[in-house]
């Protein structure tokens, strides 16, 4: 595929709505950054995704590459609209799935229940054969039941199929060859093995991200086809790429065949946008805060590097431990509170805010499309925050009477009045995207001073200076396309492909550094043939090594960045020096004791081609020219003040502003406290010093 794209594509579908950001590049070199945003159509999204390239006004026939992330596996999760799934698996570990783990986060509930797995007792199954953990055959694999079990689970109705041998991660042979018999016994079904995920230990959660993926497949499969198809029908050349939770975008066969590595798609092209601003403008070091129309997601970004882990949960809540996916998911915290997030007062008079949200349908209270409970959205309405007059760029009549009744009710409730009411959503929902932020930061050993604060989404620039001002951070930067920012980062990704390997090595070894450089490069062989195997050149492949340290027999280990070449002798001191360094940041202390290595980690990326963010031009027009108006604007805490309001598609680079002050775009709105100081870089992104300065 050639890098000199003419016109690069990139939609994002979210709860609420579905994002477009298009790059044309012309033949003179000179490039044009579009946007589009439309309501997202569940469960249909693809026509979401054809509706927003038609209010971009774009042509598929001139697509040249087409990036898309997508809230359709997480959805079929949690709202179990998935397949019927059965699971075979090694003899004697038929309840892996029903005993779980121990951990109970409602631990003083006597009458607590694990969440129920997604593949029911009567259709897991067992087939003799062991290997063991490391890697040598115990007893031979017998599949002589397989036709007996596939026709059971024919009978039952069964979708997909999930295979998991108990040690399969240190040699996949038998789920290879189980597989293979599956596929003749029963063509099309549509079957997922543990190892083509990871090749990590831990058997419950191998076995249940393998469920989930296999429970997912089908939805994934008739979705993807569906769009790809909508797409072609409309003239586009080639396929698809899709949005990984890992930061990357993969193929369309990649994606359909291991599709639980969608899970967290949107988000983390949020991330690696941040991420790539972050390079751009000279901002290693940076919180990710995407705050949407239904929820709100942070991240951290340490040295200009995006924190990955295996240990993502689905529906985790303060009362159940929800279900592990051992798959590579940009580590984030994402909390129930965005622009539609709802409030509502409990049984004690006490105000909350979220997790349920009005979503697309009815949405705010403010949309006018029904819905009748008051929302973050309508209370930033009420306060002056956002204008009833451009209420989405103008593309929606405010009903700023729903609004107030809807208020009207809620401050009732709590002996208030409207304002007070607002207020106080306001203030709760900044809090609780403060503890959010504390959750990626302080908690893992990072001052958030260290920082600088990159807010996106519908919401983020106008919640962003309460928070920083909480916080003391030090600075906030609105990307110039926030409102659609995460379609954005998907156009700065690259192909990646996580390798994931458990293998205990002792780092005192004589034989360390020749161990570490075998494996790493074996990794590295497989990647290359794996993506050689989809025609994409081993010239455009590099490569990430990581590994997984651990002070010798501990539960718990750090990631660690490894050396490419050939680890020599020397290395392994260094190596381990950084495993120190890093376990002391996260646990605050270091131990005398032999280190030891206990996993690997490759990341394997493909280039396609980023967009070149372009300098703006300058007019020589000033601030001034870009006022639209001044309004009274209610900032809680801080007071009402008159502010300046600015007409955000009008600021140049060079211009600087004070707060308070307003700047309104059609897809977001940035809040400005008073005393806080602002100025426009050469790309068009938003710089706020906010007033607390470190030292």
């Amino acid at each position: 595929m050639s890098l000199n794209h003419t016109l690069r594509i990139a939609t994002d579908v979210g709860g609420t709505f579905t994002d477009l950001v298009f790059l044309r590049t012309g033949t003179d070199g000179t490039q044009r950054i579009g946007t589009a945003k439309s309501d997202s159509t569940p469960p249909d999204f693809e026509q979401g995704v054809m509706d927003v390239i038609v209010q971009a006004e774009v042509d598929a026939a001139e697509f040249d590459f087409f990036a898309h992330g997508t809230t359709v596996i997480i959805n079929a999760l949690t709202e179990r609209k998935g397949a019927k799934t059965a699971l075979i698996t090694t003899e004697g570990f038929r309840d892996v799935l029903e005993i779980a783990r121990g951990n109970r986060p409602d631990f003083f509930n006597l009458d607590y229940r694990k969440p129920e797995p997604f593949v029911p007792r009567y259709l897991r199954r067992e087939v003799p054969g062991r290997i063991s953990y490391k890697g040598r055959e115990m007893k031979p694999l017998d599949l002589s039941g397989l036709p007996l079990i596939l026709n059971d689970f024919k009978a039952e109705g069964v979708e997909a199929v999930a295979v998991c041998f108990i040690n399969a991660y240190a040699d996949p042979a038998h789920e290879i060859a189980t597989v293979d018999r599956i596929k003749e016994l029963w063509p099309g079904i549509a079957v997922v093995a543990s190892h083509q995920i990871s090749r990590e230990w831990r058997e419950y959660e191998r076995t249940n991200t393998t469920v989930l993926s296999a429970y997912v497949k089908p939805t994934a499969r008739h979705y993807l086809d569906r769009l790809t198809k909508r797409l072609a029908d409309d003239g586009m050349k080639g396929t698809p790429y899709i949005m990984q939770s890992n930061g990357g975008v993969d193929t369309v066969a990649g994606a359909r065949e291991i599709p639980i590595t969608m899970v967290e798609s949107g988000p983390a092209s949020g991330v690696w946008g941040a991420a790539a601003l972050g390079g751009i403008i000279g901002e290693p070091n940076v919180i990710a805060l995407d705050i949407g129309g239904t929820t709100a997601k942070c991240s951290l970004i340490a040295d200009g590097r995006i924190q990955i882990n295996t240990n993502y949960m689905v529906e985790r809540t303060p009362t159940s431990a929800g279900y592990p996916v051992m798959v590579p998911v940009v580590d984030l915290v994402e909390i129930g509170n965005g622009g539609g997030s709802i409030a509502w007062v409990d049984e004690f008079r006490k105000l909350h805010v979220g997790p349920r949200s009005a979503g697309a349908m009815p949405g705010p209270v403010s949309y006018g499309k029904g819905g009748t409970e008051a929302t973050t959205t309508d209370a930033n309405l009420a306060l002056g925050r956002i204008n009833a007059d451009y209420f989405c760029g103008g593309t929606i009549t405010t009903n700023i009477d729903g609004v107030h009744q809807a208020l009207d009710r809620l401050a009732s409730q709590l002996a208030c009045d409207r304002r007070q009411a607002a207020r106080g959503i306001v203030r709760i929902a900044n809090n609780n995207m403060v503890n959010a932020i504390k959750l990626v930061s302080v908690n893992r050993g990072h001052d958030p001073r260290d920082f600088t604060l990159v807010a996106f989404g519908g919401g983020g620039a106008m919640h962003a200076c309460s928070l920083a001002k909480e916080l003391s951070i030090r600075k906030v930067v609105i990307p110039k396309q926030s409102a659609v920012f995460s379609a954005w980062g998907m156009l700065m990704c690259d192909i990646r492909r996580d390798f994931i390997l458990t293998r205990i090595v002792d780092m005192t070894s004589e034989n360390a550094s020749r161990t570490l450089t075998d494996i790493l490069l074996g990794l590295e062989k497989r990647a290359l043939t794996e993506y050689k195997a989809e025609d994409i050149d081993a010239a455009r492949v590099g490569f990430t090594r990581f590994g997984r340290f651990r002070y010798q027999n501990q539960e718990h280990s750090v990631e660690v960045r490894m050396p490419d070449g050939d680890i020599s002798p020397a290395l392994i001191a260094s190596i381990c020096d950084a495993f120190h360094e890093d376990y002391e940041r996260e646990y605050t202390y270091r131990l005398d004791a032999p280190v030891e290595l206990v996993g690997f980690h490759l990341v394997a990326t493909a280039e396609v081609g980023k967009i070149d963010p372009e300098r703006l031009a300058q007019t020589g027009k000033t601030m001034a020219d870009a006022e639209k108006s001044r309004r009274e604007l209610d900032f809680a805490e801080d007071g009402v003040h008159e502010s300046v309001v600015y007409n955000g598609d009008l600021l140049e680079p060079g211009m600087t502003f004070a707060g308070p002050a307003v700047i309104e775009e059609s897809g977001t709105t940035v809040v400005v406290l008073p005393g806080m100081n602002g100025r426009v870089d050469e790309f068009g992104n938003i710089h706020i010093q906010t007033v607390t300065q470190r030292g």
